[in-house]
C-alpha cells in the first residue's frame, strides 16, 4: 500500500456519508474531505454551504439520512413561526442548523475565512478530520433553465427539477484559487486514494475541477482515482440528477456519469443491476451495493471504495 491518506471529493450528502463510513475505519489524519462550495448560496439572509454542513453533520453522526440537508432530530419551531411572518419556507433549517447558519453568517461578515470557520465549526461538533473548503474564494453553480438563471438549490428545493436545464455555469470559478491543504494533500507520498463522492457531477463535483489548478493536482497525484456512482439502479431516478442529464442530452444512467468522468478515473464504482451499462467503456469498473442509509452501509461501501483503490494500486 502505497499510502495512507484518502481524499474526498465531496459534492453534497453522498460524499459527506462515504466520507463518514471512511471516518469508522481510518485515523482522523488520514481523511481529508475537499467539500464544493459551488452549491452555496443565501436565504433568509444567512450564508449556506450545503455540502460543508452535509460533510459537517455525517463526521458528527447529526446527519438526517432521509432529510436532505440538516440536523437529524431537530425542531421547527424558528423555522414555522418565519414561515407564519411570511418568509421564504421552501429551505427548511432546523433550530440546531439555523443556530449554525447564524453563527456562520456573522464570523464570515466579520471577515472570517471560510476554511478556517469550518475547521472551528468541525472541532465544536467533535469532528476530527479536516473538512476544507474547496476554496476559500466564491463559487457559485448556475443554471440557465427555461425559468431563467437560477441557483443550484433553487433549482433542486424551490422548483424542484421542474425547469429544463439548458446550461451549467460555475460563476467565478476562474478567479477562485484552490484551497492549499487540498493541493497538498493531493501531492502528498502519504496519499492512498482520491474517492469521488456519490455526487451531482455536473452541479457539485464539477465546480471542484473548474478551479484552476486542481484538475492537473488530481491527474498528477499518484495513488488511484476511483468514483461512485449517485445514480444506483431506480434507487434515485427520476430524480434532480435524472431529469438535469436529460436535460443535458446525456444518458441518466451510470453510463452517462462514467463517460463524464472517464478522463480522470482509473476505476469506476457502481451498482451490481447497472454493471452491464459501461461494458465496452475506457474505465475499469467495480460493481457493489452502493447504499448509504444506515452506518453499516456507509461503511461498507467506503471499504469498498478502498478496496477498489487497493486493487488498482496492486
Amino acid at each position: 500500500m502505497a499510502g495512507s491518506l484518502v481524499v474526498v471529493l465531496s459534492g453534497g450528502s453522498g460524499g459527506g456519508r462515504l466520507a463518514f463510513g471512511l471516518s469508522r475505519m481510518l485515523a482522523a489524519t488520514d481523511l481529508l474531505v475537499a467539500a464544493t462550495t459551488g452549491d452555496d448560496f443565501e436565504h433568509l439572509g444567512l450564508s449556506i454551504c450545503p455540502a460543508i454542513d452535509a460533510a459537517l453533520y455525517a463526521l458528527a453522526g447529526l446527519d438526517d439520512p432521509g432529510g436532505g440537508h440538516g440536523r437529524r432530530d431537530d425542531s421547527l419551531v424558528c423555522m414555522d413561526s418565519l414561515t407564519s411572518l411570511g418568509a421564504a419556507g421552501w429551505w427548511r433549517l432546523g433550530d440546531r442548523d439555523l443556530a449554525l447558519q447564524v453563527a456562520r453568517t456573522g464570523r464570515l461578515r466579520a471577515g472570517q475565512r471560510l476554511s478556517e470557520l469550518t475547521a472551528e465549526l468541525a472541532g465544536r461538533l467533535g469532528v476530527a478530520s479536516p473538512i476544507v473548503p474547496m476554496s476559500d474564494d466564491p463559487v457559485q453553480t448556475r443554471l440557465r433553465t427555461d425559468a431563467g438563471w437560477i441557483g443550484l438549490q433553487d433549482y433542486t428545493i424551490r422548483q424542484a427539477a421542474r425547469p429544463v436545464v439548458h446550461e451549467v455555469v460555475f460563476a467565478g470559478a476562474m478567479a477562485a484559487a484552490p484551497h492549499p491543504a487540498i493541493l497538498a494533500a493531493l501531492a502528498s507520498p502519504r496519499l492512498r486514494a482520491v474517492l469521488v463522492g456519490p455526487d451531482n457531477p455536473f452541479s457539485s463535483i464539477d465546480p471542484i475541477l473548474a478551479i484552476p489548478g486542481m484538475r492537473a493536482a488530481i491527474a498528477g497525484c499518484t495513488a488511484p482515482i476511483v468514483a461512485i456512482s449517485p445514480l444506483a439502479g431506480d434507487r434515485t431516478a427520476p430524480g434532480p440528477i435524472a431529469r438535469m442529464l436529460r436535460d443535458l442530452g446525456i444518458s441518466p444512467s451510470a453510463a452517462g456519469i462514467a463517460r463524464r468522468y472517464a478522463h480522470m478515473l482509473d476505476g469506476f464504482l457502481l451498482e451490481h443491476d447497472d454493471a452491464a451499462q459501461i461494458a465496452g467503456l475506457p474505465i475499469r469498473a467495480f460493481a457493489g451495493d452502493l447504499a448509504t442509509d444506515t452506518a453499516e452501509a456507509c461503511e461498507a461501501l467506503a471499504r469498498l471504495a478502498l478496496e477498489v483503490a487497493d486493487s488498482l494500486i496492486a
